[in-house]
């Protein structure tokens, strides 16, 4: 039920997930500049990753509709709120030190803007379907699914300027421009042995000090038969 949805998350343009080689061409005032928008855009590439991730596991066919729409709106939520972090942090790094950098600099922000404020519309669509109607909501999620297509094949061309030419491999070279992997849920850690309760504990004691006394009392019955000995003797 949700799996066009997947599918068309993993299909998405995100602003650097795209970049590849590692050009050593560019200066100094370029890697600066790279460096200084791919520290902040690091944090927000991992949350849009976690969010494709919580989608995908919410594909089985027994899925139910409540736990679908759940896991989509919370999704699209961080999605929507990194793209607007994205596009502060290109903004609040001044234009790249290109040719034409001030014009793809705004166009970038523009169009990572308009991102933010799509992925909100289908957080808010999401939160109205029917999940008591499990066909119309099926059918509401592929509409979604048709709009989330448009949105990652629409309006990044600005963005693809971006991560063009000797900005884009400046970029490239960056960590935090680097695509991330989706974080893992914990690992179930092993169960620790329980703890004795107070009752447990003093019946313990209880009989420590019952195997106290039978062993006094046993030492003492070995000294009186010694005494008796000696006396017979």
């Amino acid at each position: 039920m949700n799996k066009k949805l997947a599918a068309a998350l993993s299909g998405g343009a995100v602003l650097v997930l795209t970049l590849s080689g590692c050009s050593d061409d560019s200066d100094n005032k370029v890697n600066d500049w790279a460096k200084k928008v791919c520290d902040q855009v690091q944090p927000q590439l991992q949350k849009i990753a976690n969010a494709n991730a919580a989608i995908q596991q919410q594909t089985a066919d027994n899925s139910k509709p409540a736990d679908v729409q759940k896991t989509d709106s919370a999704a699209f939520q961080q999605i929507s709120g990194a793209y607007k972090a994205l596009g502060t942090a290109v903004q609040s790094a001044g234009a790249p030190p290109v040719d034409g950098g001030e014009t793809t600099q705004k166009e970038a922000v523009k169009e990572l803007n308009a991102s933010s404020a799509a992925y909100a519309d289908l957080k808010t669509k999401v939160d109205a379907l029917d999940t008591k109607d499990q066909a119309k909501f099926a059918d509401g999620l592929k509409d979604i699914a048709d709009e989330l297509n448009k949105i990652s094949t629409n309006g990044d061309q600005a963005l693809k300027k971006l991560q063009s030419g000797e900005v884009g491999s400046a970029m490239a070279k960056q960590k935090g421009c680097q695509k991330p992997t989706a974080s893992a849920p914990p690992a179930s850690a092993p169960s620790a042995p329980a703890s004795p309760s107070p009752s447990e504990k003093a019946s313990e004691k209880a009989s420590d000090d019952k195997a106290g006394d039978e062993k006094a009392g046993d030492k003492s019955s070995d000294e009186k038969a010694g005494d008796k000995s000696s006396q017979e003797s």
